[in-house]
């Protein structure tokens, strides 16, 4: 079977999860566990080879909290072997490296082999959680999916990554996590010449949509239904009890696809480039590339300046995530029936907006939601719409609202103010109707509207900072977003409205 690009299959935030608290026993670099499951998979889902390293590569930028993930020591960040291993100058003995093979629909269009073309898997590391992470180099170099690129990423993007993926982890939704930073004064060209670098990234899994397009669209069943029961075993082993291990997998895929989404629109999110080969199996934001938060309120703005027809729009990820979750049924019509496939994905418009509204209602606030609340929720939309104002501003500040204090200290984000006083006097009157005192529902508002964003002109402020040798600023941000609902007075100003320059950033895929 082909793909049609044009046509294809039609089958009609809130606080981060603090894991419990648990011993175990910090790990050095001899010691981490590996155990690398996808290496032993039938040789024709990889590429083995060892990373090309950069030049001069050396550490800029490392992430404690990351490294607990592994069990690794901080202080092995240190050490000469880490920078020799991770950048891969010297191979680790438990690494067994490669470079996974997938294909994906890019912009709509088929591809029909894409793979790591600048991306190495380096080994798997079991955690005394019993957690798998995938340790995964990024900006490698030169791979035989690499097709005319060169293998490389840039300074600027590892660092967008590094940042983007922590705030997200730390607004509560699912993503990668970021290990590191490897600097180089190797020169990579991009739109222009920027400084090579590269990114340890963590992941649970790096299967995606695109992995299972591969295998399907070659006509390689034996191999599709072993990604599919290498992503069961090793993620959803209680799937194999069931009548059909393969509808649970897709039923999974859909759910937690429909919760990522809901928690990108609820916090303003855009991912700018959500191609099939960037969707995770599991539902997980990674692959980070012209990514950004929106800023003032505009329903159908990009974030990548290539996005010239908005496919990938901030309004369109629900619906681009359907038709993603259409191309992956596809895929899955040797293993899984029809019509589970077609009940599945008709679902996940309802579970998506059960999400969303649930994430909506304890944003502002709202107990116990009924008949009408979720209209409250559609005029606010269409207030903000309308207006235009700071999305995430707006709704810290309503946070602090309470029915004695003087309505313009909202309204004034509003053109229209009127209509905003009109709201928010409506808004009032139904939180008035709850139990709970005015207190209690503002540091329920205050825990899940975040005070502090990675807005591009932040990011891009350390970026040059970094590239004039400078990381100081990249590890203030970092700190600044493990805490985003929290007051930060000494950091005040990094949650003002962005300047004027700031709004107009163009940002890339190239990295």
């Amino acid at each position: 079977m082909h793909p049609d690009s044009t046509n294809p299959p039609q089958f009609t935030a809130s606080n981060p999860i603090t894991p419990p608290a648990y011993t175990v026993t910090m790990k050095t670099l001899e010691s981490l566990h590996f155990d690398n499951q996808f290496a032993r998979l039938n040789e024709e889902f990889y590429t083995r080879l060892p990373p090309t390293p950069l030049h001069g590569a050396k550490l800029v930028a490392s992430n404690p909290e990351a490294a607990a993930l592994l069990d690794l020591d901080p202080v092995e960040f240190q050490r000469p072997e880490f920078l020799q291993h991770f950048s891969g100058q010297q191979p680790h003995p438990g690494f067994d490296p490669l470079a996974m093979v997938y294909s994906g629909h890019q912009f709509g269009v088929y591809n029909p082999q894409l793979g790591d073309g600048r991306g190495i898997l380096l080994g798997e590391v079991l955690n005394e959680k019993g957690e798998r992470w995938d340790i995964h180099l990024k900006g490698a170099g030169k791979t035989p999916y690499s097709r005319f690129g060169d293998g490389r990423a840039v300074l600027r993007s590892c660092i967008r990554e590094y940042l983007g993926s922590e705030a997200l982890h730390y607004l509560g939704i699912p993503t990668s996590r970021a290990l590191c930073i490897f600097g180089s004064g190797e020169p990579v060209r991009r739109e222009s010449i920027e400084q090579g670098a590269a990114l340890i990234r963590l992941s649970p899994s790096h299967v995606r949509f695109g992995s299972f397009e591969f295998f399907f669209y070659n006509n390689k069943q034996e191999r599709l239904q072993e990604l599919a029961d290498f992503v069961i075993a090793r993620h959803f082993p209680e799937f194999q009890q069931a009548d059909n291990p393969y509808t649970e997998l897709f039923r999974q895929a859909v759910s937690a696809t429909a919760r990522m989404i809901a928690q990108w629109q609820a916090v303003g999110f855009a991912h700018g480039v959500m191609n099939t080969d960037n969707m995770s199996i599991l539902g997980i934001t990674f692959d980070y590339g012209p990514f950004g938060f929106m800023e003032d309120f505009v329903p159908g703005y990009i974030c990548n300046h290539s996005d010239h027809q908005g496919r990938y729009a901030f309004h369109q990820q629900p619906g681009i995530a359907l038709w993603n979750l259409n191309a992956l049924a596809q895929t899955l019509t040797p293993l899984v029936p029809q019509k589970d496939l077609i009940d599945t994905l008709q679902g996940y418009e309802a579970q998506l907006l059960q999400s969303y509204h649930g994430l909506m209602f304890t944003k502002l606030g709202i107990q116990n939601p009924q008949h009408g609340d979720e209209d409250l929720i559609t005029s606010l939309l269409s207030l903000l719409s309308a207006n235009h104002p700071d999305y995430s501003i707006v709704l810290r500040r309503l946070s602090h609202d309470a029915p004695d204090k003087p309505v313009d200290h909202i309204a004034d984000q509003f053109i229209d103010r009127d209509s905003a006083r009109a709201w928010l006097q409506r808004y009032r009157a139904r939180v008035q109707q709850q139990s709970t005192s005015d207190a209690e529902r503002q540091q329920q508002m205050l825990r899940h509207n975040p005070k502090y964003i990675l807005r591009n002109y932040l990011a891009q402020n350390a970026i040059e900072k970094a590239e004039q040798g400078h990381f100081s600023e990249v590890e203030k941000l970092r700190q600044l977003l493990m805490r985003p609902f929290d007051e930060q007075p000494e950091m005040e100003k990094y949650a003002d409205f962005p300047p004027d320059w700031g709004k107009s950033l163009e940002i890339s895929c190239s990295s």
